[in-house]
């Protein structure tokens, strides 16, 4: 195929999708969420609300109708960036899944795209996963290091724990508000899941005095936390 013909067919699709994603808009939502997404600016917001855009990926995955669409990079809308976002999470081919993500995590501007994205066909490739999180907490980017550490919350806080997992998460520095409340929040869970292994970082105040706070903050909130753990970790705050 010629190069403009091909250019002329990943339009038209993408023109296709854009249409189908404004025939879902409820623009009472749109101005509801434009305020609750930093990083978002209103006029890029259609207003789909997140189930119907989780259907629509799953029809597009099923179809396999979404390559040209994920390709084709930065989007104009938050709503291509979450639709991208819920299609790589039903990819079940883990290598296109890798290499789809890795394309799209540097477009990645906002903590709702970022967190709402979770890969299905990690659970089966726990190994090789463990290898790109490391890259992605080692990127400097700020939602692409958030990305890295919620995966490792998510996948490697039960069976899979190693202690050295926690402290690859506290060697992480930065000034990054969306940053810094992930590492707050993958302690929060840390402490509900293996409390013995990872209170000795709060103890000994291993985090920067804004992170710890709202790690205890989290924490105390949590219901898997005892009663007795929540009164012992607010003595722990920093003042």
């Amino acid at each position: 195929m010629a190069i403009s013909a091909k250019k002329e067919r990943i339009e038209e699709i993408n023109d296709r999708i854009i249409n189908e994603l404004f025939s879902m808009q409820d623009e009472k939502y749109r101005d509801f969420q434009a305020g609750l997404i930093p990083g978002v600016d209103g006029s890029e917001m259609i207003g789909v609300r997140t189930p119907e855009l989780r259907k629509y990926a799953k029809k597009l995955v099923k179809e396999k109708a979404y390559e040209d669409f994920i390709h084709k990079l930065p989007h104009r809308y938050f709503e291509e960036n979450q639709l991208h976002a819920f299609i790589v999470s039903e990819l079940k081919d883990y290598s296109e899944c890798i290499e789809s993500l890795n394309c799209f995590l540097p477009y990645v501007n906002n903590w709702a795209t970022c967190d709402q994205m979770s890969p299905k066909i990690f659970k089966k490739h726990k190994k090789e996963l463990l290898k790109e999180i490391k890259k992605w907490i080692a990127s400097g980017e700020t939602y692409t290091v958030r990305f890295g550490i919620g995966m490792l919350m998510e996948h490697f806080l039960d069976d899979d724990f190693d202690e050295k997992y926690p402290k690859m998460v506290s060697l992480v520095k930065s000034d990054e508000y969306y940053v810094m409340m992930m590492i707050a929040w993958y302690f929060a869970t840390a402490l509900a899941k293996q409390y013995d292994s990872v209170i000795g970082y709060i103890e000994k105040k291993k985090l920067d005095k804004r992170t710890h706070n709202k790690t205890i903050q989290k924490a105390v909130e949590s219901y898997r936390i005892t009663p007795e753990q929540k009164e012992y970790l607010k003595t722990l705050k920093m003042k």
